[in-house]
């Protein structure tokens, strides 16, 4: 079992890693959109008492792949070895459409598509819409 964690994703939230490999599988703990070394959150615009006014799914959307990204290049892993990723979405009714059309832009080709779930959930622990939890199979160990 090995610990992987990523400079170029935020650090996690909890006391965590990023990922830990179980021989040839990878597995990712909850990614969220937060960048690196930042405390906004991508797309969230907040007024003078701290709270969200504006919420741009898309702009979450890429920054979690991208935190996704970083974190399986710390692991040496490619995209193309997601083999589930769940999706928790905050706002399933206003957001699933948008996700699912930047998803494509992800996983183009239907034939090499991870498996996926989605559910809504009330709130994740930090103000952000989107949060994936994702497995990745990287051959035999």
């Amino acid at each position: 079992m090995q610990r992987i964690d990523s400079q170029q994703a935020p650090p996690p939230v909890g006391p965590y890693p990023h990922a830990r490999r179980f021989g040839p599988w990878l597995i990712l703990s909850g990614v969220g959109p937060r960048q690196a070394g930042q405390s906004s959150i991508p797309g969230v615009t907040r007024d003078s008492a701290g709270q969200i006014i504006t919420e741009d799914i898309e702009a979450q959307c890429h920054a979690v792949f991208a935190n996704v990204r970083h974190i399986l290049e710390a692991a040496g892993a490619r995209w193309e070895q997601l083999a589930d990723i769940t999706v928790f979405l905050t706002h399933m009714q206003r957001d699933f459409a948008t996700f699912n059309a930047i998803y494509r832009e992800y996983f183009p080709d239907p034939a090499s598509q991870p498996c996926r779930t989605t559910v809504e959930v009330n709130a994740l622990p930090t103000p952000i819409a989107i949060e994936l939890k994702c497995i990745a199979w990287l051959g035999e160990a």
